[in-house]
């Protein structure tokens, strides 16, 4: 089943269906995917300031209306407790369980935040000659903590979360100016190099997602994450959040292209 030359309509019915269950990387090929927040009213402004003090990390694309379920402006029609491939509930910034949908968890006072996502990038990369080992080897991208920190906003506070793509030397300036130009999903690297400038202990280890290959010759190249809101939500403890699991994202109906400068 070839998703990258689907339309997101198409493959958010195939979510809703079942039909779809793993990561979105490579899904849907030029389109904008995001990452899903969301908290009772009464957080959603410190929420909201958070990702306005954070924008790298947490690059804000669309807020929902208080208990809307859609998105109505990035993918009109959408249902957001059930077109993502897979949930985290948390309580009191304990994980509960992953869920296929979270109809049965939806509450009227919840708003929901769509957070730009690097995966929309790379289809950009891959159209360059840039390689993408996680797509190449069928894999989750591999996401790591870091000792980044955010810069706190009411109730939330934590450290920035980023994923890793290993690449030759010669292409990370063409990877970086891709990348740069799409500020909206992370935009360019925040780090390039030895992990351990940014407290990574071990690659083969990622905190989120899976390992892949890195080759002789290859550098890890780092891009802000927005699995960070999820680490401060770890970190702030709010008494109720659901959120995307890590690489399972909400697929817009909003084209790269339009997210550049």
């Amino acid at each position: 089943m070839n998703t990258s030359a689907m339309k997101p309509e198409q493959v958010r019915l195939m979510i809703r269906k079942g039909e779809i269950t793993g990561p979105t990387p490579g899904m849907c090929s030029g389109y904008a995917q995001g990452n899903l927040v969301v908290l009772p009213k009464d957080l959603a402004y410190d929420f909201l300031l958070f990702t306005q003090r954070n924008p790298k990390s947490c690059p804000l694309l669309e807020v929902s209306d208080i208990g809307s379920r859609c998105f109505s402006r990035t993918a009109p029609g959408s249902d957001i407790a059930l077109d993502l491939p897979l949930y985290r509930v948390y309580r009191d910034g304990v994980l509960e369980g992953e869920y296929r949908e979270v109809a049965d968890f939806w509450r009227d006072d919840l708003v929901s935040f769509l957070i730009g996502c690097s995966f929309s990038f790379e289809a950009d990369l891959l159209e360059a000659g840039v390689p993408v080992r996680h797509i190449e080897e069928g894999k989750n991208v591999p996401m790591y903590r870091t000792n980044l920190p955010c810069v706190p906003a009411g109730a939330f506070h934590g450290n920035m979360v980023v994923s890793m793509r290993p690449l030759p030397c010669s292409l990370i300036p063409k990877a970086v100016q891709i990348t740069g130009e799409m500020p909206k999903v992370h935009g360019a690297p925040v780090h390039i190099g030895d992990p351990s400038v940014i407290g990574i202990r071990d690659l083969a280890k990622p905190d989120f997602g899976d390992p892949v290959t890195i080759q002789p010759g290859e550098v890890p190249v780092f891009w802000p994450c927005g699995v960070t809101p999820q680490n401060a939500v770890m970190a702030s403890k709010p008494p109720f959040a659901i959120t995307h699991a890590p690489g399972h994202m909400f697929i817009t109906d909003i084209k790269n292209i339009n997210l550049k400068y």
